[in-house]
């Protein structure tokens, strides 16, 4: 049995993994895995939680990039509005 939850816990981490080059957060993370690889929520979180333990510079410098990408978003989307507000004038 611990060879067949060691697989498990890898199966998990390897899409966590994935999660991550898709740019989603914890909670973005464990709905998707819930909903397409039938994975409870509380085994994407508990893996999660180790990663960050075992890559703590790694997940606090992936943090602040989002919120970045997030900051950048918001500026294109408020340019892109004030261009389409022009535009029909």
């Amino acid at each position: 049995m611990g060879d067949s939850s060691a697989s498990y816990i890898h199966l998990v981490q390897h899409l966590i993994e994935e999660c991550l080059i898709f740019n989603m957060s914890k909670d973005e993370c464990m709905e998707a895995l819930s909903k397409h690889a039938d994975i409870k929520p509380v085994i994407t979180s508990t893996v999660w939680n180790e990663l960050e333990k075992e890559n703590k510079e790694f997940f606090e410098a992936y943090t602040r990039g989002r919120g970045q990408r997030a900051t950048e978003m918001e500026k294109r989307q408020r340019i892109q509005k004030r261009l389409n507000a022009i535009t029909k004038d």
